[in-house]
């Protein structure tokens, strides 16, 4: 590729927002143009917004997981549209929106990704991607274009290289410092790949309000409309602002996904459940809560309550957890750097990649790309 490259990020959710937000900048302090195409999806749009980030909107989200369906052609195609005038060098997304605007643009495009649930959509992007980047706990296989990296996806954002704390999230959650709370986080369930999955009921989050603020303060994060008596509990903040509510937290309680790794990135302990937990239980989850021990994954709603019932009334919890978030930190690597590097030594940086996964692979080591690529 040329010194100044254009790249285009497809930016569908918020939590990718996250996981691009500095490899962004980089490029573009390194003088590269960075193109961004986002999606109308819950907070997507105004969270790029109050980080400043400049970006196209390719794509207004039906409510329906269908309706998601039927609509993709009709994003694929404004994207396209868009980006024929751009002319990107790379496109770097976390799904099949990129995957097929890079077919009709006829440019090289890159994945990462952490969800293993997903095989119909593998089936559809592998002829067409350059590459699919997963972390090394990712449990399944993907072919002679899959790159495993020593890292999770949180650790673009939540490394210490980048996240620093604010303790000044106690003043906007009208707190004192001395205070302990627990953030419950709850999904929509909304996603095509949500299809079947269940999280809390109704009456399992106000059993878990009812016993977390026995002994601690309740914050709420929720997709959909909370009933009116728990209305009282919803966090108003910024949106940028999560991750220092995540870190202060004495403990994170969520049916959905993301917020459970963020929270063992930052050494706040997690509870999770919905009904995906288990056996077929994503890479990350499993090494997580196995080989770190920072989360605990139910899929029985009352056992994940007894949990939470159990950590809540510990004094001295979050303290348990920093000499295990230490040990994941030294094991992992910068997610933001490798990016960075891997999309500004591109194609040579694909090549060097997959050949040193093959050898892992042939070794039959466990495939841990550590860095650099350059």
């Amino acid at each position: 590729m040329s010194d100044n490259m254009k790249i285009a990020f497809f930016i569908n959710t918020p939590a990718h927002v996250h996981f691009h937000k500095y490899t962004i900048r980089e490029l573009e302090r390194r003088g590269h143009t960075v193109l961004v195409l986002a999606r109308n999806y819950g907070d997507t749009l105004k969270l790029l917004e109050e980080l400043g980030f400049k970006y196209f909107m390719y794509s207004d989200v039906p409510d329906s997981k269908y309706g998601k369906i039927i609509d993709f052609p009709f994003s694929v195609l404004s994207a396209f549209k868009h980006l024929r005038k751009q002319k990107p060098d790379l496109l770097i997304g976390i799904g099949l929106y990129s995957t097929y605007t890079s077919l009709f643009l006829r440019k090289p495009c890159v994945i990462f990704t952490d969800s293993e649930p997903t095989n119909f959509q593998f089936m559809l992007l592998k002829p067409i991607v350059k590459a699919i980047i997963t972390p090394s706990s990712f449990k399944m296989e993907l072919g002679s274009k899959h790159i495993k990296i020593n890292t999770y996806k949180e650790f673009a954002y939540l490394h210490a290289n980048y996240f620093k704390p604010d303790p000044s999230i106690y003043e906007l959650l009208g707190i004192s410092p001395d205070l302990d709370f627990v953030l419950l986080r709850f999904n929509a369930f909304d996603a095509v790949h949500d299809v079947g999955i269940k999280g809390f009921t109704i009456e399992d989050k106000r059993t878990l309000v009812r016993e977390a603020e026995r002994y601690s303060k309740v914050f709420i994060s929720s997709e959909l409309d909370l009933p009116e008596d728990l209305q009282k509990y919803a966090i108003t903040i910024p949106k940028h602002k999560i991750h220092d509510v995540i870190h202060y937290a004495k403990m994170v309680v969520a049916d959905t996904q993301t917020i459970i790794t963020e929270a063992a990135v930052l050494g706040t302990p997690a509870v999770r459940y919905n009904t995906f937990a288990g056996e077929n239980d994503m890479g990350n989850f499993v090494e997580l809560e196995k080989k770190y021990h920072l989360i605990h994954s139910f899929n029985d709603s009352q056992k994940a309550i007894n949990k939470v019932i159990e950590f809540v009334k510990k004094p001295n919890l979050k303290k348990e957890w920093v000499q295990k978030r230490d040990h994941l930190l030294a094991d992992k690597i910068d997610a933001t750097k490798f990016m960075v590097t891997f999309i500004e030594n591109y194609p040579e940086s694909l090549s060097k990649a997959l050949e040193t996964n093959k050898e892992f692979a042939t070794a039959g080591n466990p495939v841990l790309l550590q860095g650099d690529l350059s």
